[in-house]
């Protein structure tokens, strides 16, 4: 099964940026808000109890992050908001991310495309972007398809 680890925005942050999206174009194919995350790490295919396993001795004792949407831009092929957060980049080489092969760019991915680059108006038009702060208190472990499955979950601890 693929597997990945997220932090997950709470349900008024995500129509925050509903709101923010409005009416959407077809020319992109959206991301269900269901399944909104932020991506710690991607495994591939891997075992859920061994990735577990590995999550339950990285993540013990790990320190909640407060994290923020802010901006937006694009991947080849995907429109994102980018997410601000001190210390997640250190929570995401907990869980692992230090085995990709890129710098971890922390966002949310909110539509794909067939195309390179999405269409400018959505970067312009989400540009100033700014959800509220919030603190990520929980780590997903995720696979599955679309929609996703949260498997697993590790607390994070107040600082």
């Amino acid at each position: 099964m693929r597997l990945f680890t997220a932090l997950r925005p709470p349900a008024d942050v995500a129509e925050e940026i509903a709101g923010a999206l409005g009416e959407r174009d077809r020319l992109l194919r959206w991301s269900d808000p269901a399944g909104w995350h932020i991506t710690l790490a991607f495994y591939g295919e891997a075992d859920p109890a061994e990735r577990g396993a590995f999550l339950d001795r990285a993540l013990d004792g790990r320190k909640s992050v407060d994290v923020r949407l802010a901006g937006s831009g694009t991947f080849p092929g995907v429109l994102w908001l980018g997410v601000a957060g001190e210390d997640l980049a250190d929570l995401a080489t907990a869980a692992g991310n230090d085995d990709e092969e890129r710098p971890y760019r922390p966002h949310l991915t909110l539509a794909r495309c067939s195309r390179a680059q999405p269409p400018t108006e959505w970067t312009e038009r989400l540009a100033g972007f700014r959800s509220r702060s919030w603190t990520a208190d929980r780590v997903e472990l995720m696979g599955g398809g679309s929609p996703y499955r949260t498997l697993r979950t590790w607390p994070l601890h107040r600082a």
